[in-house]
């Protein structure tokens, strides 16, 4: 398990500290040969949802337990040196193209998950219970004398063939987040099952998923269905996951059922979380030997008018809190469009290889908006965005929602724009003339460029002549000096234009531009937040 994914599953989890915990959960007596042992129950989607929802009608008790010294005191590489013995897999002797093995409490991962075997035939479910026999612990610090009674699991990963041996294709672990591969075998960015309050008066709340049911897959299939139990002191949910592992991406079709236990100030449906430290539009932190470094470069976004927009990251200097509103939207996601390794030279985390993650809303999900969440971050190790659909309507206790919606783990999402999509954004000192240096030949007047690409949707068709007028609005300040160039690389078009204040504001200057010739729009929106220096900096080197 890579570094980010571990450190980033450590902090939600940390975010429940100062929490009462319970003991260790009573021991069961291991027995049999195979790995599900428990005994046989009946289980339906149904009966979850119903157990949920009368679950969200009772006081939330924390199921966190206090683990013994040798699990709660290891350093990440300890608890990553933990391995799960392949010969106890859930379907090993099935020996099919998937697999699923689970990973084990220890450091910040304290709530034991509980896993069930389902035949989809009978329906029955046994419980997997843990068990130290499970796993290796030849190359960890971990006292085994201490693992005493039944600890649980604090998630699972699943391996497709024929990567059984090397790889997992996804992995669910810490809370309620989850996360899947793109084809090139890297890790990205995260979903999680639902954010609470992530932007509120009140402390961000983290739902655990405390339960799963694996339903076993056919031995040639590449999809399988998992249930999962969510449970946290502001609302409960029953959730089917049907995923399906392609050649060239993951898409999880899921059904939640969101019961809420008190009111909810702000609901995080289908969250996602990322990172985005520096990119070309963005240089602040870029001071490594990266150009860039990102998990995702843009939230793009398809409104339930039927508009594109493209919204570049940013890596603010102070917290940033951004809503879009909307009417049933089509899709959005956390976007890495950019897969060539001369943007980063990291041979280290591959970002050129990291997939994108798109949400497709399977249901009407009426009014709300699309938040995204934008934070300070100093490295790479630490996840700084968040977006997430939010309803318009009030939470309040007793209330119930259905939610159905596609997750597109790929390294592009599985629709775009039939018009030109933004290619890059570019930002830089402005004030002069393209090819001479500040103060040259120009008034030293203080100003900010920008270079927005375009690209695709028929621009290389247009014919030669044809005039490209640029729609530009910004909030705050003057926009002025456009120049509009062919780019015979992209096949596209670069629009450049300076930004310059008329106050001393230091307020976000929200810019909005498209183009156009005559009367046909060309292009996907282009949303872009920039942060004006203070007035004391407005000037060159």
């Amino acid at each position: 398990m890579h570094r980010r994914n571990l450190l980033k599953a450590s902090m939600a989890i940390a975010a429940y500290t100062g929490l009462s915990a319970s003991g260790l959960m009573a021991a069961h007596a291991w027995a049999g040969t195979d790995t599900a042992d428990g005994e046989a129950k009946t289980f339906d989607f149904e009966a979850l949802k119903a157990q949920a929802k009368q679950l969200a009608g009772s006081r939330y008790v924390d199921t966190k337990q206090v683990l013994p010294p040798t699990l709660a005191n290891m350093s990440p590489l300890q608890f990553n040196a933990i391995k799960y013995d392949g010969n106890h897999s859930l379907w090993n002797k099935l020996n099919g193209q998937l697999d699923v093995r689970f990973f084990h409490v220890g450091m910040g991962f304290k709530q034991p998950v509980r896993m069930f075997s389902v035949d989809p035939k009978t329906r029955q479910s046994s419980e997997v219970h843990f068990h130290p026999s499970l796993f290796n612990y030849q190359k960890t610090t971990v006292d085994t004398n201490q693992l005493k009674g039944d600890l649980g699991f604090a998630g699972f990963q699943l391996f497709k063939a024929p990567e059984l041996d090397k790889h997992d294709e996804l992995s669910f672990l810490g809370a309620s987040y989850f996360r899947a591969m793109g084809p090139d075998g890297q890790y990205g960015l995260s979903a999680r099952g639902l954010a609470i309050d992530t932007y509120a008066k009140r402390q961000e709340e983290f739902p655990d998923f405390t339960k799963f049911w694996f339903e076993t897959p056919d031995k040639d299939s590449t999809r399988f269905v998992v249930y999962a139990l969510l449970d946290s002191p502001s609302a409960t949910g029953a959730y089917r996951f049907d995923i399906d592992c392609q050649a060239n991406q993951v898409v999880m079709t899921i059904d939640a059922h969101i019961n809420a236990r008190s009111a909810i100030e702000q609901l995080g449906i289908a969250p996602m979380t990322s990172m985005f430290s520096c990119g070309t539009h963005e240089r602040r932190m870029c001071d490594t030997i990266h150009p860039e470094i990102h998990d995702s470069d843009r939230l793009a976004m398809w409104r339930g008018n039927g508009e594109w927009i493209c919204r570049p990251l940013n890596n603010p200097a102070t917290l940033q809190f951004n809503a879009f509103a909307d009417t049933d939207p089509k899709g959005f996601g956390l976007v890495q469009t950019d897969h060539e390794f001369d943007s980063y030279q990291d041979t280290v985390d591959w970002y050129n290889r990291r997939p994108s993650l798109w949400v497709e809303p399977t249901t009407a999900w009426g009014e709300g908006s699309i938040n995204l969440l934008e934070l300070s971050t100093t490295g790479e190790t630490l996840d700084n965005i968040v977006a997430f659909w939010t309803p318009k309507k009030t939470i309040t206790a007793g209330d119930s929602l259905n939610y159905g919606y596609k997750l597109y783990w790929s390294p592009l999402p599985p629709v775009s724009t039939p018009l030109a999509r933004v290619n890059a954004t570019r930002s830089g000192m402005g004030g002069f003339i393209e090819g001479w240096a500040p103060g040259e030949h120009y008034p030293e007047v203080w100003a900010r460029r920008f270079a927005v690409d375009f690209t695709g949707g028929g621009l290389e068709r247009l014919p030669e002549g044809t005039s490209i007028e640029p729609i530009l609005t910004a909030s705050n300040g003057q926009v002025k000096d456009f120049n509009v160039l062919p780019l015979e690389d992209i096949k596209g078009y670069r629009v450049i234009f300076d930004w310059y204040p008329t106050d001393d504001s230091v307020a976000p200057v929200e810019l909005r531009l498209f183009i156009r010739t005559h009367d046909r729009t060309l292009s996907e929106t282009w949303l872009y937040q920039y942060f004006p220096p203070a007035p004391d900096k407005r000037k060159y080197p």
